[in-house]
């Protein structure tokens, strides 16, 4: 049963809703007539919608009225796989709500968790207008804005706290799971009281973090959906697959996805669920992004059996003759610092990687009374040296590095500049290639994706070092809706990974060195 026809049988038989079937179909038709696909084999084509966009979402939302005329519904919440047009209805729905539903002044509010994720709604109604002559000579388009008449359309972000004083007709938030808290949910939402019929439109696939607005959202949005709240201004539309089902099977992404075989197809699920099959840390991935269920929480990584398989003798003699490269994840007072070389062997198709780290002797000593962790053996080890005071001497990582590159063949470090002021102009006054590398998602994206297949490939060799061991243990891995993926830790003192994030970080700088050789190449050949 569809959203639209559970409503029918519940809520929508209430005598003061009556449906308005020509409003329903001037939302339809000016999504269809002025509105375009932007990207792919369609761009610059007619956005014409699927069966369900209409029946579901556009005609229920537009076309039910109130005894006074107005819109039935302010809330719309819609929970739906991603790959099913998510982002394209949006933005039409953002600029029906501008330039055709007839509030004088309108203010219109694309929001998502961070400014990218905000700008790509945004940006697909700039193209669609750009796309269509009538809107073109309508709207004025500028970089952050699109004005039309007295009225106005923007993105905005998660800094919530700049956003007092709108007076907000119409906010479409876009992947509502990704808001790092409630503000800007909130802020919005309370910036509509003076409109007459102000519409708020959520369109997100599933999350994992419970305590979340979204969450919250979600739940409520159930409850109206299974008549167990009654909220005659709330529109919920959830697609999802249920956690019993199979997710390899066919039936099961049919269930979940109502754009299957048109939008989204089977080839591409195919391709997610052999990829999924692969790798541990996709199976959640999957279930979260591709059938709409809700995980419990980022995903354990990388199995300590499939990491062990790297447990294989280092020839430290051949080292010096193979290239180097390095990742430097500089600490706070609270973490570990560490310092991970990567060494590439193409005779043998592997990686050798070693990885040394530094913790001051308040915490190696403390840590393993409070937290059972024994920095101390792990120094016996060898894996990690222990500086004196209650803050990592830099001076002693600095000494380290400048060793290991006089040692080997080092082509570059690459380091989070975070707690990087005094260290790295010191290393690159000893003539030491020191680059930096920010740890957002969408940087540690691809380096970690590399680390992880080449783990599972069974081409990384770790030598068995039982720190960074524990801290593979410790590793989750969060995949945001864009499939980025990067490393993360609970929020526990217990638990580190700061050598594994300098190995990727590592791994990242060899691939940049890679590119760099086939442009070179490429260059020649020309």
């Amino acid at each position: 049963m569809t959203a639209s026809q559970q409503l029918t049988t519940t809520q929508n038989t209430l005598a003061k809703y009556t449906f308005d079937e020509q409003a329903a179909d001037r939302a339809v038709n000016f999504i269809e007539k002025f509105c375009t696909h932007v990207k792919g084999e369609l761009a610059r084509k007619p956005f014409l919608l699927e069966q369900w966009q209409k029946d579901d979402i556009i005609r229920p939302l537009f076309g039910w009225k109130d005894e006074h005329g107005l819109r039935r519904y302010r809330t719309c919440y819609v929970e739906i796989p991603r790959k099913n047009g998510k982002s394209n209805l949006s933005a039409a729905i953002a600029l029906y709500m501008l330039f055709a539903d007839g509030e004088p002044g309108a203010e219109i509010i694309s929001a998502a968790g961070d400014r990218g994720q905000a700008s790509i709604v945004f940006d697909i109604a700039k193209d669609m207008i750009s796309n269509n002559v009538h809107l073109q000579q309508r709207a004025r388009v500028l970089r952050n804005l699109i004005k039309y008449k007295t009225s106005w359309y923007k993105s905005i972000s998660a800094e919530a706290y700049t956003k007092h004083g709108l007076n907000c007709h119409a906010v479409v938030f876009d992947e509502l799971h990704t808001q790092p808290n409630r503000e800007l949910w909130d802020v919005l939402r309370t910036s509509q009281g003076a409109r007459r019929q102000p519409l708020t439109i959520a369109l997100t696939t599933a999350g994992h973090d419970r305590s979340s607005i979204c969450y919250e959202v979600h739940e409520y949005a159930i409850n109206v959906r299974d008549g167990i709240l009654k909220d005659d201004t709330f529109l919920p539309v959830l697609y999802c697959a249920d956690k019993d089902d199979d997710w390899t099977k066919e039936e099961t992404w049919k269930k979940a996805n109502p754009g299957y075989g048109t939008i989204c197809l089977k080839s591409y699920f195919e391709q997610a669920v052999k990829l999924a099959k692969s790798s541990p840390s996709e199976v959640n991935t999957f279930l979260r992004l591709h059938l709409n269920i809700w995980t419990s929480g980022e995903t354990a990584w990388i199995p300590d059996d499939v990491w062990m398989k790297g447990n294989k003798p280092i020839p430290y003699d051949k080292l010096p003759t193979l290239p180097a490269y390095g990742g430097l994840d500089l600490a706070s007072t609270q973490d570990l610092t560490a310092f991970a070389l990567l060494f590439r062997d193409d005779e043998e198709n592997c990686f050798y990687l070693l990885v040394h780290q530094f913790v001051n002797s308040d915490k190696a000593h403390t840590k393993k009374l409070s937290a059972g962790i024994d920095y101390l053996a792990f120094a016996r080890e060898g894996d990690i040296t222990i500086t004196p005071g209650n803050v990592t001497d830099t001076t002693i990582v600095r000494q380290y590095i400048q060793q290991q590159c006089a040692k080997y063949d080092v082509r570059n470090i690459g380091y989070d500049p975070r707690y990087s002021v005094t260290i790295v102009p010191q290393l690159q006054a000893d003539g030491i290639d020191m680059r930096t590398m920010a740890q957002n998602i969408t940087v540690m994206n691809a380096p970690t994706k590399e680390f992880e297949m080449s783990v599972m490939r069974e081409e990384i060799i770790h030598g068995g070092n039982r720190c960074l061991r524990w801290q593979m243990n410790c590793a989750t891995i969060y995949t945001d809706v864009n499939e980025n993926k990067r490393v993360f830790k609970e929020q526990k003192e217990h638990k580190k990974v700061d050598g594994i994030i300098a190995s990727i970080i590592a791994m990242n700088q060899y691939h940049l060195d890679l590119q760099q050789d086939d442009i070179m190449l490429d260059i020649l050949d020309l």
